[in-house]
């Protein structure tokens, strides 16, 4: 017997501007709630561990500033994801090619560090990690623009490759990136030249700053100029993209290319930051994957980036923390994230679509 309530979508003709502000809004109070339910099926208190987890993470002194660096690689991720779904691009790689600008940042510092001052070793160290980001996203890139071979696909390959790399590399006898004569294998620190302090003896670097300005000169370039009028040309229409005489191909490439470069960016950050070198423990930290999730939380739109990926910094800085402070599950940061995304994501269908229900015949035996 069929049902006598159909639900229809109907696609808006134009989305209003509210839904672009709700739909995040609620996408984050609905993870909230979904989080609250979970901890009360586990036993714990969702309001003493939403308590530490704002405390830790937001509104104390050093949760803030904990907070803020750890956002610096999360925001370099995002706009790194965001940059490449302008074009409908699937850049599921940054997590490899974050590894990658760790490695070009860390074989920078330790090769010309001691040779250079600091005020051209920073930026030597940032290119260095954004061109090795780069390049691992070139073949990608090539076979996509090319031969049209999903991204999807042979970028996530990419990112199993490239941790092997980084173990290779710290666990290899006599490997230029380790301290020789260790017990266990790490890798060696860049020299001073190469690195940066925390400001004022916290954990935010400078280079806060400086990814907060790339974001909003990326939201400038893809609004107001005329590369990234192509972008959202090929992005809507790619025939009307050909007939207009734009060369997809190659955008294609250059898109994907700075893509790649930006996470690149975020792994030379924590070469100069809070790591200081090669170190296999960001395999285990899902900085890549992150970006993904604050990119479609903020709808791809850079300055909302911003917000989006200090409050995955703070989830992850009050999540890492709630075990130090409580007995709470360290896992509930992660948890928070993942329903962000998903409820992020069926989010889009409301502010995509208008959905109501229309009432059918009744349905007969």
């Amino acid at each position: 017997m069929r049902s006598p309530i159909r639900i229809v979508f109907e696609q808006r003709s134009e989305t209003p501007k509210h839904l672009s502000v709700l739909v995040p809004l609620l996408s984050v109070v609905a993870a909230l709630v979904v989080g609250a339910l979970f901890l009360l099926a586990t036993g714990y208190s969702p309001l003493e561990t939403y308590s530490n987890m704002l405390s830790d993470g937001f509104t104390s002194s050093r949760g803030i500033t904990d907070t803020l660096g750890l956002s610096t690689v999360l925001i370099c991720t995002g706009i790194s994801a965001a940059f490449a779904f302008q074009m409908n691009l699937y850049n599921i790689g940054g997590e490899g090619q974050l590894y990658l600008g760790m490695i070009g940042g860390a074989w920078a510092g330790l090769a010309l560090g001691n040779q250079l001052p600091t005020f051209v070793m920073i930026p030597v160290v940032l290119l260095v990690g954004a061109l090795a980001g780069a390049s691992w996203i070139l073949l990608p890139a090539f076979v996509r623009s090319r031969l049209g071979t999903s991204e999807i696909v042979t970028t996530l390959l990419l990112t199993y490759i490239a941790a092997s790399l980084v173990k290779h590399f710290v666990y290899s006898p006599g490997s230029f990136f380790v301290t020789k004569n260790s017990a266990f294998p790490q890798g060696r620190l860049v020299p001073d030249s190469a690195s940066l302090s925390g400001i004022g003896d916290t954990s935010l670097y400078p280079t806060f700053f400086l990814v907060i300005l790339i974001a909003l000169v990326l939201f400038w370039v893809v609004k107001k100029t005329e590369y990234g009028y192509r972008i959202q040309v090929i992005s809507d229409s790619p025939r009307a993209a050909h007939y207009a005489g734009i060369n997809a191909n190659r955008t294609t490439m250059s898109v994907m290319l700075i893509s790649g470069a930006l996470s690149g960016l975020g792994g030379a950050v924590l070469i100069i930051g809070p790591f200081g070198r090669l170190d296999p423990g960001i395999i285990l930290l899902g900085y890549g994957y992150a970006g993904i999730v604050i990119a479609a939380l903020a709808r791809n739109n850079f300055s909302a980036i911003i917000v989006s990926g200090i409050l995955f910094a703070g989830l992850r800085s009050g999540g890492d923390k709630l075990q130090i402070s409580t007995d709470t599950p360290i896992h509930i940061g992660v948890m928070l994230q993942g329903a962000i995304l998903l409820f992020a994501l069926g989010g889009e269908a409301f502010r995509r679509y208008h959905i109501h229900a229309v009432r059918t015949e009744r349905a007969t035996q």
